[in-house]
């Protein structure tokens, strides 16, 4: 369909509470889901929230299958979230690089839960249960932040974890 131009960190949307998608399905929201999964592809992400692209409805859509910005990442299959919730399988954190689309050559170090489980629906309203981990998890819990008004730099504990990629990469931090 299009590649939409990925929201910057300060747009206003990116701090807002999305709101639920209803009904489920609809000719709108098939529309949304090609887009996202259109720009995220172009932009070699790993997810993509509807916020991000400016549309401030709770969908997301995340894979990683031989993406260069994450070459040795677990495979995560195809998903589409609509109205998701996480729910931590337990109080074991593990933290870990982290990147986004809407703050372009920047990566921080977020603590995130390590295993959880998700639920929500396909875009075509199918009920979607899973439990996850590792990097799925990690994915997973990035792309509903933002659905939150959060991104990665607010989770992050210490300042001295976040900095440009390239500077990051070349230093072994």
């Amino acid at each position: 369909m299009a590649v939409i131009k990925a929201l910057r960190m300060g747009h206003p949307i990116l701090g807002q509470v999305a709101a639920s998608v209803d009904p489920l399905p609809s000719r709108e929201l098939e529309l949304l889901v090609d887009d996202l999964w259109d720009t995220m592809r172009a932009l070699d992400g790993a997810g993509l929230a509807a916020p991000q692209v400016g549309v401030s409805l709770r969908v997301v859509v995340f894979e990683v299958a031989d993406n260069p910005r994450y070459p040795d990442a677990e495979t995560v299959p195809p998903t589409v979230l609509v109205n998701p919730h996480i729910e931590p399988l337990g109080e074991r954190m593990e933290s870990g690089w982290e990147a986004c689309l809407s703050i372009p050559g920047m990566c921080g170090r977020v603590p995130r839960f390590q295993h959880i489980r998700y639920r929500g629906f396909s875009a075509e309203g199918e009920s979607i249960e899973r439990e996850v981990s590792g990097f799925h998890a990690r994915v997973v819990q990035h792309e509903c932040d933002h659905l939150n008004g959060l991104l990665y730099p607010q989770r992050i504990p210490e300042l001295r974890d976040f900095g440009f990629s390239e500077e990051i990469e070349a230093w072994g931090s």
